[in-house]
């Protein structure tokens, strides 16, 4: 009975994920193309919004971490992140200049970085130890599928020339379909550690899980935001609604896989899946740099959904384990914090060297990283399997 109480719960999280995903990627393809078509936005600017939205909505993800670990309200921060998706639409609905967007990105992702520690948090504190690689992976399939359904409504958007404004206006619907199932999760309370009075500055980690974040960081510098993927298909000649169901074809890819991948990470332990994950994205990243033939890019979203599979549950299942107890919303709010800021960075770079370089550059610089960082976390984490727990 208390097993299918658990189980339920996971789901439950990641049906919210599903529908506030959907509504997201409703948009998330259209606002480049919004940007350079109707309001001439360049790629560099296109980066700093993008990077400037993620790194600011990232520095909230540790302290609301933080604060969910402490005051063990979890659910009410997920329910207040969850809800910025909604307000993101409106002020996207009244956007007449790329600074009009920047805001609106601020505001959802400022709703991202309030939500996702604490709802990671709820993920942990829902399941089977032994499982929480596919649990995490259940809940990324899930959230992917929603990206999925989201995409495809988007391109649906732009095949029948819908109107930009039209379509964030009907985003706005499944987000507050996945508002409402956030009542249902209970957050169980009685399972929460009572922990110390604590700066940040006190955290004390484990020393393969700091060199681990610190990997993290410097791959991140080159894993610039996924809207410079449309834009180099874009310019090899895709059209827009095509373009769109490549980004289609990305998250079906990553929702197919996310739970195989998190059950292998599980059974055989999570440097078996980590390190072909950061392999595959820095042979992408090359494959987009090098490669410019329709087929191949094509197979190269699909191997990019294979990347996001492999890392998304077995990276946050190492995270959350190797975490002080009554801290994991902590620790893995610090974990979402470096990937901002590295992604700011790193569209900040990735943006630049398009402009004054060319437009492979970055995902040579990218590639590099991923391939370096991949080597880096097999030092880290050994080829020693792990005793097999199901």
């Amino acid at each position: 009975m208390k097993k299918k109480k658990i189980i339920s719960n996971i789901v439950l999280i990641g049906l919210v994920s599903m529908f506030v995903d959907m509504s997201t990627e409703m948009v998330y393809p259209l606002v480049p193309l919004f940007l350079t078509a109707t309001l001439g936005a360049s790629p560099a600017i296109v980066g700093v919004i993008e990077g400037s939205a993620e790194s600011i909505a990232s520095l909230l993800k540790v302290f609301s971490g933080y604060i969910g670990d402490v005051y063990h309200n979890k659910k009410r921060l997920a329910f207040a992140g969850y809800s910025a998706s909604v307000i993101y639409k409106i002020f996207l609905i009244l956007a007449t200049s790329w600074f009009g967007v920047l805001v609106a990105r601020v505001i959802d992702r400022t709703g991202k970085g309030i939500r996702t520690a604490p709802r990671d948090a709820l993920v942990a504190q829902s399941s089977d130890k032994k499982k929480l690689g596919g649990s995490f992976g259940l809940h990324k399939m899930l959230d992917m599928a929603g990206s999925s359904l989201g995409a495809l409504v988007a391109y649906i958007f732009v095949a029948t020339n819908f109107g930009y404004h039209k379509a964030f206006l009907f985003s706005m619907i499944p987000a507050v379909i996945g508002i409402m199932i956030i009542f249902a999760i209970r957050e169980d309370k009685s399972c929460e550690v009572p922990c110390e009075k604590l700066t940040l500055k006190g955290l004390k980690l484990d020393g393969k899980l700091k060199t681990y974040l610190a990997v993290i960081f410097v791959f991140c510098l080159g894993n610039s935001s996924n809207t410079f993927l449309l834009l180099k298909a874009q310019e090899q000649g895709f059209a827009a609604s095509q373009v769109i169901l490549l980004y289609l074809i990305f998250n079906v890819s990553a929702s197919i896989l996310a739970i195989p991948s998190g059950k292998l990470s599980d059974k055989f332990g999570r440097s078996r899946i980590l390190v072909p994950g950061y392999l595959i994205y820095g042979f992408v990243y090359l494959g987009f740099a090098l490669l410019s033939s329709k087929p191949a890019i094509v197979l190269l979203f699909i191997a990019y959904g294979a990347y996001n599979a492999f890392i998304s549950g077995a990276e946050r299942a190492f995270i959350a384990e190797n975490s002080p107890t009554g801290l994991k919303g902590t620790v893995l709010g610090l974990y979402g914090m470096l990937q901002g800021i590295g992604l700011l960075l790193s569209s900040i770079i990735a943006g630049l060297m398009w402009d004054n370089i060319n437009s492979s550059a970055p995902f040579l610089f990218g590639g590099i990283l991923g391939v370096a960082s991949a080597a880096i976390i097999q030092i880290i984490l050994g080829s020693k399997p792990r005793k097999l727990n199901i």
